[in-house]
C-alpha cells in the first residue's frame, strides 16, 4: 500500500494505492469511495478467509486507489454550508483526474462506492468526468429509505459539526443476522471507523428523494447496483430494486441485485467475497466493451 495526496482548490485530498503484484493490463483501476463514518480503510476489511476488496483486486489483477472523502482521514473537511454531495463529486472528481495524471498504468477507470460513496459515486459519473470512466459499482444504496426507518433517525439527530456514533449503535445498523459475519470482521471493521460531518449522516436520507431523478438522467456509463437483503437503511425490496433501475435512461446498461443474509455493509459478511468478485467482472465487461466500441447500450437483465 502506498499513501497518495493530491490538493484541489485549495483542499487536500488523502488517497491509498494497492497495487497488484500481477496487474492485468486489460482490466481498469478501480477508484473506491467509502460511506459516512468510515474512511477509505473501509475497502482493506477482511469478511472472510478470501480477505478484504483490496485484497481480492489484487489478485485478480487489479490497481486499486481509495480515498478518504472531505473531512474523513487525513482529507480536508468541508465548511458544514458547502458540504453537499454534489460539491464533494466535483472535488473528487478532479481530484481523480489529478491522481490518474501521476498514473502512467491507467487507461480507464470504474468506479466503487458504498453508501454515500455510492451517491457520490453516481454524482461523479453524472458529472460525465473528462477523465476515462467505465461504470461504476454502487452498493449499500438505493432509491428509496423506509419510513421512521434508521436512516431518518440517523439523520434527525439535533447534533452539529463533526459527530460520533457509539460502536454498538453503529454495529446495530451495519451487519445481518448471526452467522452472516465473523467477530474478526466486525473487530477488523473498527479500524476503519470514523467520525462523520453531521450534515452529510442528515443529507444522505434526503438524497434518494432529491438527487437521485437528475444524477441517474445524466449517466451514459453501465452501473452495477447491489443492495443488501438486511440492510437497515434502506429499502432493499424488489420493488424497490426496480424503483432504482427505473431512474435511468432505458438504453443503458444497469445491473441490481440484492445480496441475500448481509447487512448494511456487504463487504463485510461472509459473502462480501462473492460480491466483489462480481464488482470485478462488471469492471473487466466494461473495460473489454470499452476496447471494442462502446459499453455495450441496453438494459440487461438484472441480477435476482
Amino acid at each position: 500500500m502506498r499513501t497518495l495526496s493530491t490538493v484541489v482548490q485549495s483542499h487536500r485530498l488523502a488517497a491509498h494505492l494497492y497495487p497488484s503484484e500481477h496487474r492485468n493490463p486489460q482490466v481498469p483501476l478501480l477508484v473506491a469511495l467509502h460511506g459516512g463514518l468510515y474512511t477509505g480503510r473501509y475497502f482493506d476489511v477482511p469478511g472472510s478467509a478470501a480477505g478484504s476488496f483490496a485484497e481480492i483486486a489484487n489478485r485478480n489483477g487489479f490497481d486499486l486507489i481509495t480515498i478518504d472523502r472531505p473531512g474523513y482521514g487525513d482529507s480536508d473537511p468541508l465548511l458544514a454550508e458547502e458540504n453537499t454531495f454534489a460539491r464533494q463529486a466535483e472535488l473528487l472528481d478532479n481530484g481523480i483526474e489529478e491522481l490518474l495524471a501521476s498514473d502512467d498504468n491507467a487507461a480507464g477507470v470504474v468506479l466503487v462506492g458504498h453508501s454515500i460513496g455510492g451517491m457520490i459515486g453516481l454524482e461523479i459519473a453524472a458529472r460525465r468526468p473528462s477523465w476515462c470512466l467505465f461504470g461504476i459499482s454502487a452498493t449499500g444504496m438505493g432509491a428509496r429509505i423506509p419510513s421512521h426507518g434508521a436512516a431518518e433517525e440517523l439523520g434527525a439527530l439535533p447534533l452539529h459539526g463533526i459527530v460520533d456514533v457509539p460502536i454498538p449503535e453503529r454495529e446495530k445498523l451495519w451487519y445481518g443476522p448471526e452467522g452472516s459475519y465473523t467477530a474478526a470482521a466486525v473487530e477488523a471493521a473498527r479500524h476503519s471507523y470514523a467520525p462523520a460531518p453531521m450534515v452529510e449522516l442528515a443529507a444522505a436520507p434526503r438524497w434518494a428523494a432529491t438527487r437521485l431523478d437528475p444524477v441517474a438522467a445524466d449517466i451514459d456509463v453501465p452501473v452495477h447496483h447491489a443492495l443488501a437483503e438486511f440492510d437497515a437503511l434502506w429499502d432493499s425490496s424488489s420493488d424497490a430494486r426496480e424503483l432504482f433501475i427505473s431512474k435511468f435512461p432505458g438504453e443503458l446498461r444497469v445491473t441490481s441485485e440484492i445480496v441475500p443474509g448481509v447487512g448494511h455493509c456487504l463487504d463485510h459478511h461472509l459473502t462480501g467475497a462473492a460480491l466483489h468478485l462480481r464488482q470485478l467482472a462488471f469492471a473487466l465487461d466494461c473495460a473489454l466493451a470499452s476496447h471494442s466500441t462502446r459499453p455495450r447500450r441496453g438494459v440487461s437483465a438484472p441480477a435476482r
